[in-house]
């Protein structure tokens, strides 16, 4: 097959890839506005190799008329969550969206292989519009925590230095390692609820934040500099005080203040 050819087939799972990252990320950004717990950690994205592609069709023996209906994972996006429970809600997630349509599933977390492996595989459909109208596609979404990312990143790293022939001393290693990971989410899940918590509250405070700095911003343009310094200086002494309770009356009385002189601006205008 010409490299041309080649560069047309990929081209749209790139487009897919760029597209599956910006909208998963948007996912955890709308969770942080909204001071929620993001099931999602964090997004990343790939199109497999053309080497990988042609290893794969050769091990499989898979000719080249059948390779993007048998290849399902020539666009991959990884998602990250911080919990096991995560996976599953992310999954439920993704089966809920009108623009992503399950094909398959397959629970490497119930059903660990026996590499020690364990992560929660979906493959999609995706529709991505191109010059030459629209094209479904598949993708493969991998769902695993950050323990299980962090044991498949190095397993996948010893699996393309062996070939898949690793050393038996170094597969026993990774096998207690799996172990080992396995009893690390399940000792994460035990204080959960306190993370979130946590998380979600420290989330709160930096919405609460940058909204008092857009508006001490907003009234440099409406009042004297003189007063918006003083308010500057208290919002950075309530600050300092690491009370919650302080930041959210402060900023309650600072929107009554910019609406004011916002009010204050507009008549000014109209006179």
């Amino acid at each position: 097959m010409e490299i041309r050819l080649w560069r047309e087939i990929v081209s749209p799972y790139e487009l897919a890839v760029k597209e599956l990252t910006t909208k998963f990320n948007h996912l955890i950004h709308e969770y942080q506005e909204k001071n929620q717990y993001s099931p999602i950690e964090s997004v990343s994205g790939r199109v497999k190799s053309i080497s990988s592609i042609l290893e794969k069709m050769q091990r499989k023996q898979i000719p080249f008329e059948r390779m993007e209906e048998e290849v399902e994972d020539i666009a991959g996006i990884r998602i990250i969550c911080q919990f096991v429970e995560d996976i599953e809600t992310v999954a439920q997630i993704v089966a809920n969206r009108s623009d992503m349509i399950i094909k398959s599933e397959k629970d490497y977390i119930k059903n660990m292989k026996p590499s020690g492996y364990r992560s929660y595989h979906l493959i999609i459909y995706y529709t991505v519009e191109t010059m030459d109208g629209p094209r479904k596609i598949q993708a493969e979404l991998q769902i695993r925590t950050m323990a299980m990312n962090f044991w498949a990143t190095i397993e996948h790293s010893l699996q393309y230095k062996y070939k898949t022939h690793i050393p038996e001393h170094i597969t026993s290693r990774l096998s207690n390692a799996a172990d080992a990971i396995i009893a690390l989410d399940k000792e994460m899940s035990t204080v959960r609820s306190e993370i979130m918590d946590a998380q979600i509250s420290s989330q709160t405070q930096l919405n609460l934040v940058m909204e008092i700095l857009n508006n001490i911003e907003n009234l440099y343009k409406l009042s004297n500099k003189r007063e918006v310094v003083k308010i500057q200086d208290e919002f950075y002494r309530i600050y300092a005080m690491n009370d919650m309770t302080q930041l959210e009356r402060f900023s309650k009385q600072l929107d009554i203040i910019a609406e004011g002189y916002r009010a204050q601006a507009i008549d000014s205008d109209l006179s």
